[in-house]
């Protein structure tokens, strides 16, 4: 393989991660962690099962930050889960400095490297990502809206017992409980889901995508969803380095975009060669603006919380 792609952090996200990129053949993977053996005995494992799954590209484990040497684009999944009651904002600080020592290593050892940020709580991260690396805005993004779009389509297909794959979905915000679901530009197989779902069932189908990730941490008691965020995460990888030129919901710079200005928050983007080559601007009612510029006001306090 001529790519290599980087996964910083080897637990449940980041192995997930680094097994879906391994059985697309996107590229060759390196696991980061900093318990020793832990991303050695997992990349391993991962090597053994190649030839029954059918992937050629190399899967290694690292302890050291020098081997993202010459990556691509490195995904960013280390830091602490949340606990049942935890929101993601209780996870700031204890993150903050995770997200440090992996931006300055980043800039160090792949300074041309695409970078994915997955870790909690996420639009903070990703700035606080595009801050200490000095990346251009276009290279750093976060995973944010491709998941919570993911689950809204999930509940849709469940509640209409259709093919997941012919729902699209639309979550705009941050990742968080002020995420902005939009039934307006939610459709199964081009069919907008208003004329198959009453008001009510898509309110309740909402409010369930605001707080999917919670209901998953309940469920759990011990830990937070992954097979979802790393599906997300793997998608917006692939975008990337094949050129799809995808349309997702992402944590990407606003400049001014929806009357938001210096703050990563999830919009409408187009994914490509040049990783956030375009952020698209929807025709928002006055009440869904609203929503997502309060999102964004909520962020922007938070940020202040590290010093930006």
């Amino acid at each position: 393989m001529n790519r290599k792609i980087s996964v910083i952090g080897a637990g449940n996200v980041g192995a997930a991660c680094a097994q879906y990129l391994a059985e697309a053949n996107l590229a060759d993977v390196v696991m980061i962690d900093i318990i020793e053996g832990f991303p050695q005995g997992k990349s391993l494992d991962l090597t053994q099962a190649a030839s029954i799954r059918g992937y050629n590209c190399a899967v290694t484990g690292s302890n050291d930050y020098k081997d993202i040497k010459g990556s691509d684009l490195v995904i960013m999944t280390a830091g602490l889960a949340r606990k049942p009651g935890m929101s993601r904002e209780d996870l700031l600080n204890m993150n903050a400095d995770i997200v440090k020592t992996a931006a300055v290593n980043i800039k160090k050892h792949c300074p041309k490297a695409f970078v994915v940020v997955v870790s909690n709580p996420l639009d903070i991260m990703t700035y606080h990502m595009f801050k200490v690396t000095g990346f251009p805005t276009n290279r750093v993004c976060g995973q944010a809206g491709v998941l919570d779009s993911t689950r809204f389509r999930a509940f849709v297909a469940m509640e209409l017992g259709v093919a997941p794959t012919d729902v699209q979905a639309m979550v705009l915000g941050g990742h968080g409980d002020t995420m902005v679901p939009l039934p307006r530009y939610t459709t199964v197989a081009g069919i907008p889901i208003g004329e198959l779902i009453s008001k009510e069932k898509i309110k309740e189908l909402s409010e369930r995508t605001r707080f999917g990730g919670g209901e998953i941490v309940k469920l759990l008691k011990t830990g937070s969803a992954y097979y979802a965020p790393a599906a997300a995460t793997v998608q917006m990888a692939r975008s990337i380095l094949l050129d799809e030129k995808k349309v997702v919901p992402a944590s990407a710079y606003l400049t001014g975009q929806y009357g938001i200005n210096d703050i990563y928050i999830g919009v409408p983007v187009v994914l490509g060669a040049n990783g956030v080559e375009k952020i698209i601007e929807l025709k928002l009612s006055k009440k869904e603006m609203d929503d997502l510029q309060a999102s964004a006001k909520q962020y922007k306090g938070v940020l202040a919380e590290i010093g930006y």
